[in-house]
C-alpha cells in the first residue's frame, strides 16, 4: 500500500471470512479511462477480467473527493457486468465526513456504505450485506495442500510472459519496461490431472540498484514467494547468461531445500551452432558449483519453444522432492556401494556403515547409521549423495545426509 496512484497493477487474490462465510477477495488497480499511459490501459484489462470472474462488486469511492467523472464512467462499466454492487464510500472517518457519502446516491446503484479502511468503521455493515449474496459457505483455504511453483529471476527476463503463455491468458501485465510486475501473482494451473499454483514474481536485482520503496517491497514479496514455494523456476536471459544475482537466488533456494529448474529464455536471440547450448550449460554449472543437479532448459517464450518442457520438468522435480524410498530398497542399493567403496579410515579407526533410512523432512533426507559418525569426511558424503542421485533420480532437488551413531 502506498499513497502514489498506480501502485497496484495486477489482480491480487486473498481469502477472507465473515460470520462463518469464506470467500475470495480480488484487489485490482485503479480504473482510469482516456489515458495514454501503457500501464493504465493494461490495468483496465485486469479490472475487466476481475469483473468477469467475480460474484459481487465492492465499488470503492472517496468521500473527500466526492463524485467524480471517473466514478460515473466506472459505474457504467460495472452496470454492464450485471453483478450485485456495494458502494463503499471510503475515508468517512468522522460522522461529518459520513454525511458526504450521500452524494454517491446520484449513481443510482443502491445503498451507500460510509466506511473507513484506516480504522475499520462501517466495514461490518458492508460485509453483512455483501455475504448475503453468497450462495454457499465457501472453503476456508482453497489453496491448502496444493504444490506451489514460483517463477523467479532478474527484471525483464520474461517471467510474466512465460506465465501468461502457460495459462493462455493475460494473468500478469507485460511491457518492455523492467519492473512492470510489482507483486507475487498466484494462479491455479492444472497438468496431468493435478492442480498447482504458479507464482509470478517481481524481478530481483542487487540492493544497491533498488531506489524506491515500491521496488523494495516488491523484492521482499518475491523473496517471500521463494520461501513459501515447493519448486523454483529460475528464468535467465540467454543474451546475458547466468549473473551473480541469479546465483545468489539459486544458493538461497538450495539452503531452503527448494526444488529447482533453470529456464534459459530468449534462446531465439542467441546466434548458435550445435555446440552453443552445451557450452553455455557447462559455463552455468561451473558458476553454480557445487550445485550441479539443477536441470537447465533452453526455451523461447516468444517463439513458444520448449516452454511446456519447463513446467513438465518442474512437476517432475516436485515429484522427486516428495519421493519416499522404502528402507529395504535404499539398503539393497546403497550397502553394496558402501562395501565396494567403504569410508576411508581416520586416525587408524575403521568406519562401518550398517544401514540407511530416509527421514521425514521438507526435502529428501537420509540417515546413515555407523559406529563413528564424527569421522565421516566431506568427500565421502559427496560420494554417497552422488550414488543416491544415480540410483533414485533426485534431479533438481537438494539432498541432505546425516550420520548417526549405531
Amino acid at each position: 500500500m502506498d499513497d502514489m496512484p498506480g501502485v497496484t497493477r495486477d489482480r491480487h487474490y486473498g481469502y477472507a471470512e465473515w460470520i462463518g462465510k469464506f470467500f475470495t477477495v480480488i484487489d485490482t488497480g485503479g480504473y482510469v479511462t482516456g489515458s495514454d499511459d501503457k500501464f493504465e490501459s493494461e490495468i483496465r484489462k485486469q479490472v475487466e477480467l476481475a469483473l468477469e470472474e467475480c460474484t459481487a462488486v465492492v465499488f470503492m469511492v472517496d468521500c473527500r473527493d466526492g463524485l467524480t467523472g471517473y466514478d460515473k464512467e466506472f459505474a457504467n462499466i460495472i452496470r454492464r457486468s450485471k453483478k450485485p454492487v456495494f458502494i463503499a464510500a471510503n475515508k468517512a472517518d468522522t460522522p461529518e465526513k459520513s454525511m458526504l457519502a450521500s452524494e454517491f446516491y446520484e449513481l443510482g446503484m443502491g445503498e451507500i456504505f460510509p466506511m473507513s479502511a484506516e480504522n475499520g468503521s462501517g466495514s461490518g455493515e458492508l460485509l453483512d450485506a455483501l455475504v448475503k449474496t453468497f450462495a454457499s459457505e465457501g472453503v476456508e483455504d482453497p489453496d491448502a495442500g496444493i504444490p506451489k511453483i514460483a517463477i523467479l529471476g532478474r527484471p525483464n527476463v520474461g517471467k510474466s510472459s512465460f506465465l501468461n503463455m502457460l495459462l493462455g491468458r493475460e494473468r500478469s501485465i507485460v511491457t518492455d519496461e523492467a519492473g512492470t510486475t510489482r507483486d507475487a501473482i498466484h494462479s491455479r494451473y492444472k497438468m496431468y490431472g493435478n492442480d498447482f499454483i504458479l507464482i509470478d514474481t517481481a524481478g530481483i536485482r542487487k540492493k544497491s540498484k533498488v531506489h524506491n520503496d515500491i521496488e523494495f517491497y516488491s523484492v521482499l514479496r518475491s523473496l517471500r514467494a521463494l520461501e513459501e514455494c515447493d519448486v523454483c523456476i529460475f528464468v535467465v536471459d540467454a543474451t546475458r547468461g547466468l549473473e551473480s544475482q541469479d546465483i545468489n537466488l539459486i544458493s538461497l533456494a538450495q539452503k531452503q531445500s527448494k526444488g529447482m529448474v533453470i529456464m534459459v529464455n530468449k534462446w531465439d536471440l542467441v546466434e548458435k551452432d550445435d555446440k552453443t547450448s552445451d557450452k553455455m550449460k557447462k559455463d552455468m554449472l561451473e558458476k553454480m558449483a557445487p550445485i550441479d543437479y539443477v536441470p537447465i532448459i533452453f526455451a523461447s517464450v516468444l517463439e513458444k519453444k520448449r516452454i511446456f518442457q519447463v513446467i513438465e520438468k518442474a512437476v517432475k522435480v516436485f515429484e522427486n522432492k516428495t519421493k519416499k524410498v522404502p528402507t529395504s530398497e535404499l539398503n539393497d542399493a546403497m550397502l553394496p556401494e558402501i562395501v565396494h567403496y567403504p569410508p576411508p579410515s581416520l586416525k587408524g579407526k575403521m568406519i562401518q556403515i550398517k544401514y540407511v533410512t530416509q527421514v521425514g523432512a521438507k526435502s529428501p533426507s537420509f540417515a546413515f547409521f555407523c559406529n563413528l559418525p564424527q569421522y565421516i569426511q566431506e568427500s565421502y558424503t559427496r560420494f554417497l549423495e552422488n550414488r543416491l542421485r544415480e540410483k533414485f533420480d533426485f534431479e533438481g532437488v537438494p539432498i541432505r545426509l546425516f550420520f548417526r551413531k549405531k
